[in-house]
Parts: structure tokens; C-alpha cells; sequence
């Protein structure tokens, strides 16, 4: 079996408000939003980065909200892509820096405290 991640989904508590940061702050490329279902879809490179708010999604109607996400965001310059999105408002979590194991990240959280991390690709 040939496996890969197509999707991840994050819950949040405002659908409407998350939209506006991950399209407008953030620059995420828009797909589509059911609000009916509470949720919104999003183009992030090749894969799709989805909204599940307000009990949808989830078989039980819930997302965990807030706190790390464990998602990363690659970048080709993190220090580039830090100083864009601390422009717009977004607030760090951790600024970027060297990490112990040699990677160069920094951590980023939308409005509903989910934090993601934002990772240079390895190499440059």
C-alpha cells in the first residue's frame, strides 16, 4: 500500500474568522467553505488544509481546538516568511532559530491559539 497525506483538518471555534486569517493573513489559497457543515478547505502546495468549526466535522461534531497541532508549514526562507507574517499580526510562539538537531523553525499561532510550526526545507 502505497500511503501519503492528503489532508489535515484543525478545528476551530469561529469559522467565518478563521477563513479571513488563513486566506487573508496568512495567504493560504481558498477552496471552498460548506458553513452548513462547519467547514472550509484550503490549498496549502499539493495538499489540502481544512477548517472543521462550531461541532462540525468530527464523528462525535468536535475538533480539538487550540494548542500544538504538531502540523509543520515549509517555507524556503523562515525568516522571510517570520517577518511577513509578524507584519500582518500573527503572533509567534517561538521565534525562529537553530534548533538542537539542525533544522532552523519557528512556531506560529492562529486566532484560536492552534499553534503550527513554520520549518525552513532542509538543504538551503
Amino acid at each position: 500500500m502505497d500511503w501519503k497525506i492528503g489532508y489535515v483538518i484543525v478545528g476551530v471555534k469561529d469559522l467565518e474568522r478563521a477563513i479571513e486569517f488563513y486566506r487573508d493573513v496568512i495567504g493560504f489559497e481558498f477552496v471552498h467553505a460548506a458553513p452548513e457543515f462547519h467547514f472550509a478547505e484550503f490549498k496549502v502546495g499539493d495538499r489540502r488544509f481544512s477548517l472543521a468549526g462550531g461541532g462540525g466535522g468530527g464523528g462525535d461534531g468536535t475538533h480539538k481546538v487550540g494548542g500544538n497541532t504538531g502540523i509543520g508549514f515549509v517555507v524556503a526562507d523562515v525568516d522571510a516568511a517570520y517577518e511577513k507574517l509578524t507584519a500582518n499580526g500573527v503572533e509567534f510562539t517561538m521565534k525562529p532559530e537553530k534548533m538542537p538537531w539542525g533544522g532552523y523553525m519557528g512556531m506560529f499561532a492562529d486566532p484560536d491559539g492552534n499553534v503550527f510550526y513554520l520549518d525552513q526545507v532542509h538543504g538551503q
